[in-house]
């Protein structure tokens, strides 16, 4: 026979009321955070004018710096030119001058050794290696190789 008691539910009321609440409480945090923030096409346009004035800003203090005189050190006397007058300048000084033919570089016969005294003269340009290595054969019996074949049938491990 059937068991006369009454079944309960497994969640009582109060339960379901509290998740009720805590998904509307969920909600309500969620319109909190996100209704303020900016959205659309008006957001994206507001910060593309501004990227823009602010380029507009950087190219106009470009411009003034090139094209304009100005103090870089007043107690030393250096001062920015426009580019213009300098390349003027520059070409001024340049036609005054006459080409001379380019010699050796020269090297210092001593050098200076951290003590303060001169280091003995530096040894004759034969006597010191270069930066580049003699050239060296690659064929023949007077070859950096000798008379070894080129690639051996059993290497070495």
């Amino acid at each position: 026979m059937a068991d006369p008691t009454p079944v309960q539910s497994p969640a009582p009321f109060s339960t379901w009321l509290g998740v009720v609440l805590l998904f509307t409480l969920f909600g309500a945090i969620v319109l909190a955070i996100i209704g303020p923030t900016p959205r659309g096409d008006t957001y994206e346009k507001i910060r593309a004018e501004n990227r823009i004035k602010k380029l507009k800003d950087a190219r106009d203090e470009d411009a003034k710096a090139l094209n304009a005189y100005a103090w870089i050190d007043k107690s030393k006397g250096t001062v920015r030119l426009p580019v213009k007058r300098a390349m003027e300048l520059t070409i001024a000084d340049l036609a005054g001058k006459k080409p001379a033919v380019a010699g050796p570089i020269a090297t210092p016969e001593t050098a200076a050794v951290p003590g303060g005294a001169a280091a003995s003269p530096a040894p004759s340009p034969s006597a010191q290696p270069s930066g580049t290595p003699k050239p060296t054969s690659v064929a023949g019996q007077t070859s950096a190789a000798g008379s070894q074949p080129a690639v051996s049938a059993s290497p070495s491990p």
